[in-house]
C-alpha cells in the first residue's frame, strides 16, 4: 500500500514536470516571436551574444532576474527602447523572459562543416 502510494506520487510528479516543460517551451516559442517581431536581435543579437559596435548588450547566458529584466522593458536605461504594457502586455513579457533564458549558445565554429573544412 505505501509502495503503491509513493509509486503514483513519483508517477504524478513526472507528469507535472512534463506539463510545465511544455509550458515553458510554448512560452519560449511565443517569447521567440515576440523577439523577432519587436527586432531585439537587431541589438542584442540572434542568439543574446550582444550587438555589432556595442549597439545591445549580452543577454545570454546568464540573463539578469526577471524583475530586473521587467524595469529594463518598462523604464529602460540607456538607448534602449522603452516597451510599455500597450506595445507588450505583462503574459507576453514573461514569454520573452522565458525565450532570453532558454536561448540556445551558437555552434563553434569546429561544429560548422564548411569552417571545419577550411581550417583543415
Amino acid at each position: 500500500m505505501n509502495q503503491t502510494f509513493v509509486s503514483l506520487s513519483v508517477l504524478a510528479s513526472v507528469a507535472f514536470c512534463s506539463v510545465a516543460i511544455a509550458a515553458d517551451l510554448e512560452a519560449a516559442k511565443r517569447g521567440e516571436t515576440l523577439y523577432m517581431q519587436h527586432q531585439c536581435y537587431s541589438c542584442h543579437g540572434t542568439q543574446g551574444q550582444g550587438g555589432e559596435r556595442n549597439a545591445g548588450p549580452k543577454i545570454f547566458p546568464n540573463p539578469t532576474p526577471y524583475v530586473a529584466f521587467e524595469l529594463q522593458m518598462r523604464t529602460p536605461r540607456n538607448l534602449m527602447p522603452r516597451y510599455p504594457v500597450q506595445n507588450i502586455n505583462d503574459v507576453q513579457l514573461k514569454d520573452l523572459y522565458a525565450y532570453v533564458e532558454n536561448m540556445k549558445p551558437s555552434s563553434g565554429s569546429s561544429q560548422i562543416p564548411l569552417l571545419n573544412q577550411a581550417m583543415r
